[in-house]
């Protein structure tokens, strides 16, 4: 089951949503974010959600390698509503998360529910919902850093997808689907830009390659 993503803006967005605290998981503002729900909390934050607005707030433990239940979570998510739903025969929920903005934790509320949940704010990221940019981008300089990134991951089969892409959705992608480290990937969340943002991306990619070089542990995983 598929929907395509209704017309969210500012005014529109609930103030209270559900998170799914998830460490190496980025959704950004017009990317896709796939996710395989198994844990009984999540089958019920999901099972609910479908039944109310079908939005999801994805953010990072600030600690990636915590093993409690609901651990401190960074202040700035993303809200993702569910476009994809599959339930599998063994109980398990395939969903697609497409993000809509980000968001800044106000407060967490006291709830039966298993799962959390929090009221939000969306001040300061209307931008989240402007098209059509053209982000400022040394597109040659990343695309030399990506195909050195690629080679050392055996990934360069990709590479002719990635090259396509216009420069707003380069930068998304990259983001979301190269493994940075947690920290990373809040720092390209948290990015005042898609200029800002296509920075970072370019500098972890050159930093991968060159420990990699230097026969080093690299940053990126």
């Amino acid at each position: 089951m598929s929907e395509d993503d209704p017309a969210y803006d500012l005014a529109s967005l609930p103030r209270a949503i559900p998170i799914f605290p998830l460490a190496g998981a980025l959704l950004l503002p017009r990317g896709q974010l796939p996710l395989n729900i198994f844990e009984p909390r999540y089958l019920e934050m999901v099972r609910d959600t479908m039944g109310q607005a079908r939005i999801i707030g994805m953010v990072q433990p600030t600690d990636p390698n915590t093993g409690i239940d609901a651990p401190d979570v960074y202040e700035t998510g993303c809200a993702g509503h569910i476009t994809a739903f599959k339930e599998t025969d063994d109980g398990r929920y395939q969903i697609t998360l497409n993000g809509i903005c980000r968001f800044t934790i106000v407060e967490e509320h006291d709830s039966p529910a298993p799962y959390r949940t929090v009221s939000v704010s969306y001040d300061g990221f209307a931008g989240d919902f402007e098209t059509g940019g053209r982000p400022t981008l040394d597109r040659e300089r990343i695309l030399l850093a990506l195909r050195a990134y690629l080679e050392i991951h055996d990934m360069s089969a990709v590479l002719q997808a990635l090259e396509e892409l216009p420069g707003e959705l380069l930068i998304t992608a990259l983001s979301m689907l190269c493994p940075f480290e947690p920290s990373e990937k809040q720092a390209l969340l948290e990015a005042g830009s898609q200029s800002e943002r296509g920075r970072i991306v370019t500098a972890l990619l050159e930093m991968a390659a060159l420990q990699h070089a230097a026969g080093t542990e690299p940053l990126v995983q």
